[in-house]
């Protein structure tokens, strides 16, 4: 009986690699992490691979950890896996060319994505594995999810058979995140493809003391060259081991594949050769244009490496004139990628040899970072194909206005295999669950009928509340689509968040004839004069049927919050008519009961009441009689705002609108280099309510400013004047500080457009009508009737003249919250629990930052194309930021530092030589400034202007170079940021190196206590009983003491902090860790959506983490001791909680109670040792106070 599954091609992989393995060595990177939290997850339920054994499943700190781990159980004997791509990739490198130097078989599951260059990029291409070509491991490619299952085990068995370590790839994201319908692989199948004989041939050559050998060793030129070409019959043989492999694996499984195959005319004339998940959407326009009459074909490249040139050239047909070799990388310098030139000498070879004829061939380029690859395109390629003179090289998916290597298409092509299919598009909110109801969809379908699914979720690189769209298909042949559903295609459209409606094009997807369902909070009878005209329009002309629900006050009545997922699946199910309605009800009660019956019973009963009161809730809107006129429609922004900058209006916006598709080369700049400050151009309006300033009972404290994590709520002091002009619904008082000059008012002000909703400001109120309790000084209230006026509020308030900073009091929280934040509107999560941090940063010394930000959340919502979310004051000063890598964050920063000392030291050189010219008095200030607080900044900047004046009428020979280097003798402050998995475990060799340094860097370390960027995995910061991704038992080990360790160094500056414990103690902690002249480093405890815990109570987890001894507070100020005292300063009081109480309160403690009681009872237990422990050490070093030795007289 043939088994069906429902999966990605991540989870199909990791199937096999998981029963072919003792050890697998894994570590979080995008997007092949999945596979290793499936290994994780199963060993946690005591899943046993082939042999019976439970695999050891090992986290390590990098990727080059996992692979010396890997090659160490490898060699010792074990059978091994791990998984990884892109920048991951080239970390295994160096193993790579040890473990295939050393024949040692394994099999590296790799989910293909491209390396950063010019830019990060977390798509899928083949960059990274064309990096590997030269290491000696062989290289099978996948095409789809079935193949990448398939692949896995033929690749497990090869390697087995023939020594040579596979690296087993398929494209990432495309593959690896698409959800289809596959055919299962038996466990009994794995059994007899993998020789057991084969398994004791591995052990017995384990390292071993009964009978030892040496491996490894140190080789002269006299041997080296001949120990190199030694293993060349093993390469030799390989190919033909792995189609052995192959067709073993056919005849048990009726599934035959090629080491090429070819798909086409017989007698092909045009033959274009690819591999990845492109042969999918090749073979099905091969099949449209041979079914027309045309001579086409295509051959799948399957193993790359080793390459069996004999076995390509016959997959080609000897009618075969011209040939189009596509690469999805590219290799900048070369004359061609590396699979065209592979392509294009082993038919040289064969035409020299005289066996065939030379045909034209032709390389391109296409898809890099999962740019889309459609049947136009194909099509396109085999029509330069028929050209007299065809481009030599050329790229296919893109506008290419500079070199013009582009080739044109169609796009409005569409395939025979696309018209037979039904479509399906989503457009959704990230964290609404959008994309978990439609992979529970596609389950459905697949499992309660014969149809093949296909669901595939284009996410852009923000956190939780991105985008997403999601791409269904349906049908009853095997869908090859690898692309997106096209426009004019999609008979149901579903728009789940209202606001889309005024930013997308949500129908160009739409088919004549279709439904567009529409989630709204307005009632069925008033949705079509809300609506924009175009909409209408668009409607009206497709012939759909509308559609409504509001989800959102559904979710409400339910008892769900905003998790709206269920609901709208449930109502796909009940118009789409893809399953009957009562047959597809049942189904997702039962995905219900399957998602949430073990977690949380409570969980699922509310899905249960939310699909049964959804039925009631969703209407047809009849549209007999409407018309397109005579409606007014709802307020839509203007397209391009009237101060926008050309590159705003030319780059950033189109990409906003989704138009970044067709933005031609000429658009870009050379070198990935971007202005800050255009996030403020969004306006994603992605808040249901934002918050309103009761001028009335507000203390003007400052605390709601503090905690939001997207600067979207703001004060600005200024003088009453100023605002004469101000709209009639701007509010503005009296400053309520007598510190103020004579006249100033204050206004708190909410960007509505930019606001999250996420509440955290009304939690941080301290404020409470005394007539009326539940009315705080700030209060949540519904977007829409406020929209307009509060946008207009806005834009006036950004209008206000900036207030004298050297007025505020910069160590206050109030003082500290009127200064303009250089950090705003970030793509970040609603309530992120690490932005604060940073817009603080920006507030205190924004103006001389160079940030060195580590590869994670902070440089995705910090610098996510085309949002920039630093920006600059007034004088066009702010932060000047970059991205390296994730493992060298901390060597980077030092490398500004160093570049701005040397830099500052070369001016001042200059300055002390000039002084004659520039006179002596200011050369003198200008060498010997103390810059350590803001008012010797600015007063700096003033003698540096003074000098560029003088340098501008000098006729000495050297006052150009000074002038190029004067802006150098201002201080620079150095800032490198990242997450705990750069800190604790990847980047935690460079920065400790760092830290035993002498230079002035500050460090920021935002701790979620697991990699939130990458999806919540384990990491040393992890706290001992949470459950994450690679712990799904539960951590057993206790948190790394980051910050103590940092302070046994004596010279280094340390502070723990959390601003919703203690804000004050974390203002202080900032300002005194920059005004330390050397490394100085802060902790910040940072919640995240991955603890399980609504981020509207992020302050209350912090407050709770601090007050139960988890997050202990404390400074460590190496000046203190130099005047005599203690540097420990202990900042929190005694713990007033028990850790079991503030475990209670977040899901990924709470989750292991239910999963695995026993242990969450002892490490329980174990965490509140642990705590007592700490919190008594750090007692005695704060009470401890050894006087400072006397200074030498």
């Amino acid at each position: 009986m043939t088994t069906y599954l429902n999966l990605d091609g991540n989870e199909a992989a990791a199937r096999m690699a998981y029963l072919g393995s003792e050890v697998v060595a894994i570590y979080p990177i995008t997007p092949s992490s999945n596979m290793g939290e499936w290994a994780d997850e199963w060993a946690a339920q005591g899943k046993p691979n082939l042999w019976g054994v439970v695999p050891k499943i090992i986290e390590m700190q990098s990727e080059g950890g996992a692979a010396g781990a890997l090659h160490g159980a490898l060699t010792s004997g074990a059978l091994g896996t791990s998984f990884t791509a892109s920048q991951g990739l080239l970390l295994f490198i160096p193993n790579l060319y040890k473990m295939a130097g050393e024949l040692t078989p394994f099999v590296l599951h790799v989910a293909a994505r491209a390396l950063a260059t010019h830019a990060l990029s977390i798509f899928g291409d083949h960059s990274d594995v064309m990096a590997c070509r030269a290491t000696g491991c062989a290289l099978l490619a996948s095409n789809s999810v079935q193949e990448a299952q398939d692949m896995a085990l033929i690749a497990q068995a090869a390697t087995l058979a023939g020594r040579i370590p596979v690296i087993h790839f398929f494209d990432g994201f495309r593959t690896s995140h698409e959800v289809a319908k596959i055919v299962a692989v038996e466990t009994e199948t794995v059994r007899a493809m993998i020789d057991d004989t084969l398994v004791a041939a591995h052990r017995a050559r384990a390292l071993s003391p009964e009978h030892p050998v040496l491996r490894g060793t140190a080789q002269n030129p006299d041997v080296f060259f001949q120990s190199r070409e030694r293993a060349n019959p093993f390469y030799d043989a390989f190919p033909a081991i792995v189609q052995s492999a192959m067709d073993r694996f056919g005849e048990l499984t009726g599934r035959h594949y090629r080491l090429f195959d070819y798909v086409g005319a017989p007698d092909a004339e045009r033959v274009i050769v690819v591999m990845g998940s492109a042969a999918e959407t090749v073979e099905e326009t091969v099949e449209h244009l041979v079914a027309r009459g045309e001579k086409v074909g295509l051959v799948k490249m399957r193993l790359f490496r080793p390459l069996a040139s004999a076995a390509l050239l016959e997959a080609i047909p000897a009618t075969a004139r011209a040939i189009a070799v596509l690469d999805r990388c590219k290799e900048p310098g070369s004359e061609g990628e590396p699979l065209y030139k592979d392509v294009v000498t082993a038919l040289a070879e064969a035409a020299a040899d005289g066996t065939r004829s030379m045909p034209r061939v032709i390389g391109g380029r296409f898809g890099l970072a999962s740019k889309e690859f459609t049947p136009g395109m194909v099509a396109a390629v085999f029509d330069q194909l028929t050209a007299a003179q065809p481009k030599r090289q050329f790229t296919v998916g893109i506008v290419d206005d500079v070199t013009h290597l582009s080739l044109a298409w169609d796009a409005a092509f569409r395939s025979d295999a696309s018209r037979r299919q039904q479509h399906a598009v989503f457009w959704g909110l990230g964290a609404d669950g959008t994309v978990s109801a439609n992979k529970n969809s596609i389950k459905i379908v697949g499992e309660s009928t014969g149809l093949q699914a296909q669901g595939y979720f284009v996410y852009d690189s923000k956190k939780s509340g991105a985008v997403t769209v999601s791409h269904l298909r349906f049908g009853d042949s095997n869908i090859r689509s690898s692309y997106l559903v096209e426009e004019g295609m999609a008979g149901f459209v579903a728009c789940h968040q209202p606001v889309f409606v005024e930013r997308y094009d949500l129908l160009a997807h739409a088919a004549p004839g279709g439904v567009f369902l529409l989630n709204t909070p307005e009632a069925a009878d008033a949705v079509w004069a809300g609506l924009p005209a175009a909409m209408r329009a668009g409607i009206v002309a497709k012939g759909l049927k509308l559609w409504v629900i509001d989800a959102y006050k559904v979710a409400q009545d339910a008892g769900m919050g905003r998790r709206i997922n269920t609901i709208m699946q449930t109502c796909f199910f009940a118009i789409s008519g893809i399953l009957p309605r009562d047959e597809a009800i049942a189904a997702i009660k039962k995905a219900v009961d399957k998602t949430y019956g073990k977690k949380s019973k409570r969980l699922a009963d509310l899905n249960h009441r939310a699909i049964d009161v959804t039925l009631a809730n969703l209407h047809e809107v009849p549209l007999a009689g409407l018309s397109d006129d005579g409606a007014a429609p709802i307020f839509v922004a203007p397209a391009v705002p009237a101060d926008a900058p050309a590159h705003v209006r030319d780059f950033t916006l189109p990409i906003y609108r989704g138009e970044g598709n067709s933005l031609p080369v000429s658009a870009m700049p050379v070198d990935g280099t971007f202005t800050t400050g255009t996030a403020k151009f969004e306006k994603r309006n992605i808040g249901l309510e934002i918050p309103v300033w009761e001028s009335d009972l507000c203390t003007q404290c400052g605390k709601c400013v503090f905690v939001c994590p997207h600067s979207a709520i703001r004060a600005r002091a200024f003088p009453a004047e100023a605002a004469v002009e101000a709209p009639i619904t701007f509010k503005h008082v009296p400053a309520k500080s007598k510190d103020f000059p004579a006249g100033t008012h204050i206004s708190y002000q909410v960007a509505p457009e930019d606001c999250t909703g996420c509440g955290d400001c009304v939690e941080a109120c301290p404020i409470h009508d005394k007539s009326n309790i539940s009315r705080l000084a700030v209060n949540m209230a519904p977007l829409a009737p406020l929209r307009e006026a509060e946008r207009e509020n806005f834009d006036f308030f950004l209008k206000l003249p900036d207030f004298d900073r050297s007025l505020l009091k910069h160590g206050t929280i109030p003082g500290a919250m009127l200064l303009d934040p250089l950090f705003e509107f970030s793509g970040a999560c609603a309530g992120c629990g690490e932005t604060p941090y940073i817009r603080l940063a920006t507030q205190l010394f924004g103006d001389r930052m160079l940030v060195a930000n580590a590869t994670g959340c902070s440089s995705i919502y910090g610098a996510n194309l085309p949002s920039t979310p630093y920006t600059v004051n007034g004088a066009g000063r702010g932060p000047a930021w970059s991205n390296s890598l994730f493992e060298d964050n901390a060597e980077f920063g030092l490398g500004m530092r160093l570049a701005s000392d040397q830099l500052m030291s070369y001016a001042m050189q200059l300055t002390q030589e000039m002084e004659a010219e520039i006179g002596g008095d200011l050369a003198e200030a200008l060498v010997g400034a103390d810059q350590r607080q803001e008012a010797g900044i600015r007063a700096q900047r003033e003698r540096v202007a003074a000098l560029l004046q003088k340098l501008a009428a000098s006729r000495h020979p050297r006052a150009k170079e000074l002038a190029s280097l004067a802006e150098w003798l201002v201080r620079r402050s150095v800032w490198i940021i990242g997450g705990d998995g750069w800190a604790y475990d990847i980047g935690y060799g460079g920065l400790d190196h760092i830290l035993a340094l002498s230079y002035d860097v500050n460090i920021l370390v935002l701790d979620t206590e697991v990699y939130s960027n990458t999806g919540g995995q384990t990491s040393k910061a992890t706290p001992l009983g949470a459950v994450a991704k690679f712990s799904a038992g539960g951590k057993t080990t206790a948190k790394k003491d980051l910050a103590r360790i940092a302070s046994d160094y004596g010279h280094v500056y340390v502070a723990t902090v959390a601003y919703g414990a203690k804000d004050v103690h974390t203002l202080k902690a900032f300002h005194e860790a920059e005004s330390h002249a050397g490394p100085s480093l802060i902790v910040a405890y940072s919640p995240c959506i991955a603890h399980g815990v609504d981020m509207l109570y992020n302050q209350r987890q912090q407050d709770m983490a601090v007050k139960s001894g988890h997050w202990p507070l404390f400074r460590y100020d190496p000046r203190v001791e130099e005047a005599g005292g203690n540097p420990f300063r202990l900042d929190s009081a005694p713990p007033t909680q028990s850790i079991k109480a503030f475990m209670d309160s977040e899901t990924r403690f709470a989750m292991l109670a239910r999963s695995h009681p026993d242990a969450a009872e002892r490490l329980v237990a174990q965490a509140q040792k642990d705590a007592d422990r700490r919190y008594k050490g750090y007692q005695e070093i704060a009470a401890a106070h050894a006087p400072a030795a006397p200074k030498e007289s």
